[in-house]
């Protein structure tokens, strides 16, 4: 039986994850300093932690448990700046984005863990080029069978939220075409993108449990699935938006998170969502980004990103409403996205200004 804690923390808190690029303070290209930007956090009194990502040249923030968005973007805040300070002290910068714009990936070092080495060497070049960043926000559930429930409920809207937040148009020197090319390559991990339909958390637990009992994972971290049940911390882990450079749009995609799933849960258990729909509306998402046409969930029609997004704010307005995080919302924008930011420097001023305004947009917004 996997270890759980449901229920044991305030209802719909929250804790999010943010990764975050390392970059020389000169060239600002990936560098890897995760090892000093850790050392330097230790001992400060921070209300969350710096830790090790699968390369050397990226760095996660991690929140304690907060128990509101505002709380949880004070705290984001607050682990930006420890990372700015502990990069500047060594000569690096810090970027949060979906991609760095020309750094290969595949040339980068693997952070001194001996799982990330292992990890390597089974899953090879698909692996090694995860110079790729996410946003994962945890919102905490009362129980496991909510927390399934709630994953139906979240599935489909989850394209919606990576059009919305893609942010990596340029991967390895190379304007992609892509809105999310972080998505495209995430995809190529085992396991990853919409998970199985499962009857309940037994369900789930069963699956985890076979493919550790036949060597294929450790746990069930190894299945990198856009959304996943976290037994350990109680909470539903959504993990499909490409990382914000502003840490305000952070903010915003977990309060809709959170509402999302208070609404979801608010009523009958749904029905399992349409895999189908949402291989097609993934793939719409990180090709076009807010301009992408997506199967409605309903399952009928197509709609535009700003038409779906409008539609979903309608829907979770009154959990917003209840939870106060309408200010919040405000700063997303349904008809565009930070990779378009990112394009428009990277045509007038070339790829070294834009890893530059990512970086400096990283801390200014902190």
């Amino acid at each position: 039986m996997i270890e759980q804690s449901f229920g044991s923390s305030t209802p719909w808190s929250l804790g999010i994850e943010e990764e975050v690029l390392i970059l020389d303070g000169g060239s600002f290209a990936l560098a890897p300093g995760v090892e000093a930007l850790v050392a330097a956090s230790e001992g400060k009194p921070l209300p969350g932690v710096l830790k090790m990502e699968l390369l050397a040249s990226m760095v996660e923030l991690a929140t304690d448990v907060c128990a509101t968005p505002q709380e949880a973007l004070a705290a984001l805040r607050a682990l930006r700046a420890a990372a700015d300070d502990g990069a500047m002290a060594n000569g690096l910068r810090v970027a949060a984005a979906g991609t760095h714009p020309f750094s290969l990936p595949e040339v980068q070092d693997i952070a001194p863990d001996p799982r990330y080495r292992e990890f390597v060497e089974y899953a090879g070049v698909s692996a090694r080029r995860q110079a790729v960043c996410g946003l994962h926000v945890h919102v905490g559930m009362p129980g496991p069978e909510e927390c399934m429930h709630a994953l139906e409920g979240v599935l489909p809207w989850l394209p919606l939220l990576l059009a919305l937040s893609a942010n990596s148009p340029y991967l390895a020197g190379e304007e992609t075409g892509l809105a999310s090319a972080r998505a495209e390559v995430l995809a190529m991990l085992p396991r990853a993108a919409a998970p199985p339909v499962f009857g309940s958390y037994a369900e789930w637990e069963a699956f985890v449990e076979r493919f550790v009992r036949i060597g294929l994972a450790d746990g069930y971290t190894r299945f990198w699935w856009d959304i996943r049940p976290h037994p350990h911390f109680g909470t539903l882990e959504i993990r499909s938006p490409d990382q914000p450079t502003a840490v305000e749009l952070t903010a915003a995609f977990a309060a809709l998170l959170q509402a999302l799933c208070v609404t979801v849960l608010d009523g009958d258990p749904p029905a399992p969502a349409n895999r189908g729909d949402y291989a097609q509306n993934r793939w719409a998402a990180l090709r076009f980004g807010p301009r992408a046409e997506l199967i409605h969930p309903d399952g009928e029609r197509l709609v535009s990103v700003p038409e779906l997004a409008g539609e979903l704010l309608a829907l979770v307005d009154p959990a917003v409403e209840e939870l106060g995080t309408d200010e919040l919302l405000r700063t997303l924008d349904p008809q565009s996205c930070e990779g378009d930011r990112q394009l428009e420097v990277g045509r007038e001023s070339g790829l070294e200004a834009v890893a530059a305004d990512v970086s400096n947009r990283t801390v200014r917004s902190a």
